[in-house]
Formats: C-alpha cells, sequence, structure tokens
C-alpha cells in the first residue's frame, strides 16, 4: 500500500451507481504525475440483502472481503470510511462525488456549496433518477465528515464544449431557453482518456464507453464535439435496459393507446427496454453472447442490434471530424468483450480498421475506465 502521510494528504474519490458505491482514496500527486493510490473498493448490492464491501491495497491485496446488507449509499458510504480509518488511518481532507447530471446551469467541476446544492434540488427534474440520490449522498458525506470539503465532478462538464449544432434539438426557443438541449455523459471516463494518452492524443478519435449504460463521443483534439446520449443518459444506442433513442412519436402513441403516465414511460424507457426488450429478458452482455452461442436467436438479435447502432454512431462520427485517426474502447463491455469489439468494426475498413483487436489494429485502443482516478486528478485541483 502506498505510504500515507496523514490526513491533509488523502482524498477519497466517491463514484455512486444505483446499487453500487466505489472508491479510491489518492494522495497528494508530485508534480505532472497522478495522485498515487492508497486504497480502492466499493460496495455492491445496496438496498439488496446479498450485498458485499471489498477494499484493495494499492497493490491489489485484498484486504476486506465481506458481506452485507446495506440499505443506502449512505450506509455503505459509513462502511468504507471505517475501512479507510481501519486500513489507512486517517481520514480524507477532501472528497470527489461523481455527480450525473448538474441540470443547465453547472456544467463546471466546482466546490460543493449550499448554493450548489440547491441549483442541483432545482435541476432535478432534469435527472429525476440520478439528482436526488447524488444530493443525499453530499448530505450524508457532510454529517459522517463534518468540515471536510466535497467537490462535485460532473459528467456533463467534458461535453460542454460541444457546438450548437450538436447541443440543440429542433424544438422552439423557449425549450432550448429551458435547458432542453444534448448534455452528454460519460464524462469522466472520456476526460480520463484524453489526459492518459496526453501528447499521444491524435486529432480525430471516437471513444465509446460501453457498458450496462453506453455511450460514445467524438474527439476533435480533444474536445467533444459530439456525443450519443442527449438531455438525459437514456438516449443513445440501445442499453442493457435503456431505449436508446427512439422517434418521438412512439411516445405520443404510447400515450394515447396505453394511456401510460410520466412515470410508466420512464419505467418503459429506462428499465424494460434495450438488451433486455430486444433479448426477451436478459440485459448481461455476458449472458447474451453464452446464449447467442447457443443459438438463442433473441439474444443474437439484441448482441446485433447493439454493435450495429454503436458502429452507426462510429461511421457518423468519423464523418464529423473528416476521418478518423484512433477508435478507443472502454466499459466493461468494450474492454472485456472481444467478440464485441469484432462486431463492431465489422464494415469499418473504409475507416482503416480491421477489427477490434488493438494488437492487429493500430487505430484501435482499449482503455480501461478510471472515472474514481479522474475524480482524484480533479479534487486535487481544485483542493488547494
Amino acid at each position: 500500500m502506498a505510504a500515507v502521510k496523514g490526513g491533509d494528504e488523502l482524498v477519497l474519490a466517491v463514484n455512486s451507481g444505483s446499487s453500487s458505491l466505489k472508491f479510491g482514496l489518492y494522495g497528494r500527486p508530485a508534480r505532472d504525475s497522478d495522485p498515487p493510490l492508497a486504497l480502492s473498493g466499493g460496495a455492491d448490492g445496496i438496498g439488496h440483502s446479498n450485498g458485499r464491501l471489498q477494499i484493495q491495497s494499492a497493490e491489489g491485496e485484498t484486504l476486506q472481503d465481506e458481506k452485507y446488507a446495506l440499505d443506502s449509499q449512505g450506509a455503505a458510504l459509513k462502511e468504507i470510511l471505517a475501512a479507510v480509518e481501519r486500513f489507512a488511518g486517517a481520514r480524507p481532507a477532501a472528497v470527489g462525488n461523481r455527480i450525473v447530471h448538474g441540470g443547465p446551469h453547472l456544467r463546471e467541476h466546482q466546490a460543493i456549496t449550499p448554493g450548489l446544492v440547491k441549483t442541483l434540488r432545482e435541476a432535478v427534474h432534469f435527472a429525476p433518477l440520478h439528482i436526488p440520490p447524488a444530493v443525499k449522498l453530499i448530505e450524508e458525506t457532510a454529517q459522517l465528515l463534518p468540515g471536510v470539503a466535497q467537490y462535485a465532478c460532473f459528467d456533463t462538464a467534458f461535453h460542454r464544449t460541444m457546438p450548437e449544432t450538436s447541443r440543440r434539438f429542433a424544438l422552439p426557443e423557449h425549450l432550448y431557453d429551458m435547458g432542453v438541449e444534448r448534455f452528454g455523459f460519460h464524462g469522466l471516463s472520456y476526460e480520463s482518456i484524453v489526459e492518459r494518452l496526453g501528447d499521444d492524443l491524435p486529432e480525430r478519435v471516437v471513444c465509446a464507453h460501453l457498458g450496462s449504460g453506453a455511450s460514445l463521443v467524438a474527439l476533435h483534439r480533444g474536445r467533444s464535439i459530439d456525443t450519443s446520449m442527449g438531455m438525459t443518459p437514456t438516449g443513445g444506442i440501445p442499453m442493457a435496459t435503456r431505449s436508446g433513442d427512439l422517434d418521438p412519436g412512439i411516445l405520443l402513441f404510447l400515450l394515447r393507446t396505453e394511456k401510460l403516465t410520466a412515470d410508466q414511460v420512464e419505467d418503459l424507457l429506462n428499465r424494460e427496454s434495450g438488451l433486455k426488450a430486444l433479448s426477451g429478458g436478459e440485459s448481461d452482455m455476458r449472458l447474451l453472447e453464452k446464449a447467442a452461442a447457443e443459438g438463442h436467436v433473441r439474444a443474437k438479435l439484441a448482441i446485433e442490434s447493439f454493435a450495429f447502432a454503436a458502429r452507426k454512431f462510429i461511421g457518423a462520427y468519423a464523418a464529423e471530424l473528416g476521418g478518423l485517426d484512433l477508435l478507443v474502447f472502454t466499459g466493461g463491455i468494450g474492454e472485456h468483450s472481444a467478440p464485441m469489439r469484432d462486431r463492431i468494426c465489422r464494415g469499418l475498413d473504409f475507416l482503416g480498421i480491421a477489427g477490434g483487436d488493438p494488437e492487429r489494429c493500430a487505430k484501435v485502443r482499449v482503455m480501461t475506465a478510471e472515472e474514481e482516478l479522474q475524480i482524484a486528478r480533479i479534487t486535487w485541483r481544485l483542493h488547494r
């Protein structure tokens, strides 16, 4: 484990999901280097009886692996902080929080203040699934770590460089003034990739963050110029349980014929669609690939639809960029499913891409998503 000098040398990077809470504990970085990792891990299965808490040292040694019945993000954080105290012997001097959506008025990483929390609350209708738990975790962190500075690291911040042609939907002006625009997500993942590539980052890049939530981004000289997710993380390509892009008329049809409420539509689009709907019930890509190999027709449909949609965005972004110098895969599926990378790359020979194996194609890279490290980088820059 990396040497820990004291509480003033630590930041805690917190990455919350719907039923998980990942973290990284990082020391103060030396000049022109990344903050050193001291501890990492997280809690899974939050809200379920089969939850688990795992803690690893900087060298990857398992320090703790126990079953927990954690009923909330706050309960998980309390256990994580106890582990930090036990294994690092200190409490963090600052906490960096991943916040998926900050609405139209919070588009830069910044210190968390009462005013910021108020603005987040006012933006809840932009992300009703994400903002309330984010606010609650910020408040619970303040209770568990009184006086410790907190920072907001927004997934949407990376995409603030998009031109108006990418940001705006073809809707009346007053809706744009209300904040109805393309925000984009997975920004911390993309920001981390740009930072890690550094001087090796070419001019025209497409990154594909593929996991249970999935998106793609077009990068011109390291800046986001377009991305597949829209005003919410529901848009773009089909995901594990999210629909991705739809003809808006479908929603009108459902409202008129099925008499669905807004909550029912939200549940349909975010929890009952995507790979789950296409396959007939399964949303895990690993299980879908296994089922497809055994001849399951609907599983094959889900897999091919996912690859087809990702390939369409890559082609479109290559057109926007005027060519493609590098295609980066990241996220759980992007990193670990070589068959999916090959499916997506099938037919991209005209862009100089021959398959999804980086050892055989110089234009393809596979990179680990390092959101916690990026949160730590941002937090150290803001915490002076």
